[in-house]
């Protein structure tokens, strides 16, 4: 079958499929959902462990084969994993485990949507997942290094991250010319309370937006006129003078509790 570049498509090898399989460590009750399942080279090893999978797949054609060539406990959905609502890409109840082969193109909005997908529903266990090596980085990635962004900030909030597995370029046909790393998410309740999420997420993202300035210069856009960047940060712990990427996430959250109070203030 005919690779499609667009989909960003890289088809792993069996000795490594076997590999993960191991580190994903099924139970025969789990219910799985499998994003970008492909020719079902994870697909197929993880249903001989008697789970149950729904596995996500863009390219009509590839479903179409899997849905061929899929055993019982494995239900096939055709479409895009990042417009499909949770209702669809969720079976009907219970904890969910989630797995899958990242498209390197479009692997941090899938992280995202799965965030949004704990917090919109809570089932998720954890989600064991392969990206590019770089990417990997920046969602493990801690306060004071290059790596470290909104990606690492918001995935630090819903999760612990473990890195699994390191995979070289010949892991997969045709090979890529990158590295991959597996790491796994394990989902928990947020770690700070939180306001409102969507505030947090504008600062953070406006910040890091201008990472090379001052927290007090990056944060301006994000204020609304008359709110003043340096007395939230006083109040929050920080130095305005500081760069974002030495903030943790503690402290973005104290700063985006303080502007939410201020806002709604009688």
């Amino acid at each position: 079958m005919q690779v499609r570049k667009r989909f960003g498509q890289h088809f792993l090898e069996s000795s490594w499929t076997e590999k993960i399989v191991r580190a994903i460590a099924p139970r025969a009750d789990d219910q799985f959902v499998e994003i970008g399942p492909g020719r079902g080279a994870l697909t197929l090893p993880l249903a001989a462990t008697g789970v149950s999978i729904r596995a996500v797949e863009i390219d009509r054609d590839l479903a179409a084969e899997l849905t061929a060539r899929a055993p019982e406990g494995v239900t096939v959905v055709t479409g895009d994993f990042l417009d499909l609502p949770a209702d669809t890409l969720l079976p009907p109840s219970g904890p969910v485990r989630v797995a899958g082969n990242l498209p390197y193109n479009i692997s941090s909005p899938i992280l995202f949507k799965l965030l949004s997908l704990w917090r919109e529903t809570g089932r998720l266990v954890d989600a064991t997942l392969m990206l590019q090596r770089e990417v990997a980085e920046r969602v493990a990635a801690g306060p004071g290094t290059g790596d470290y962004g909104p990606l690492s900030i918001t995935t630090a909030l819903h999760a612990d991250v473990t890195r699994v597995l390191q995979l070289p370029p010949g892991a997969f046909r045709p090979a890529p010319k990158v590295h991959s790393t597996v790491i796994r998410l394990a989902f928990r309740p947020m770690r700070v309370d939180l306001t409102s999420y969507q505030l947090f997420q504008t600062i953070v993202r406006t910040v890091f937006q201008q990472r090379r300035k001052t927290l007090s210069n990056a944060l301006k856009p994000a204020l609304a006129d008359g709110e003043s960047g340096p007395d939230f940060l006083s109040a929050a712990g920080l130095d305005p003078m500081q760069r974002p990427e030495t903030v943790t996430l503690d402290g973005y959250a104290r700063l985006a509790n303080l502007v939410a109070a201020s806002r709604h203030r009688p």
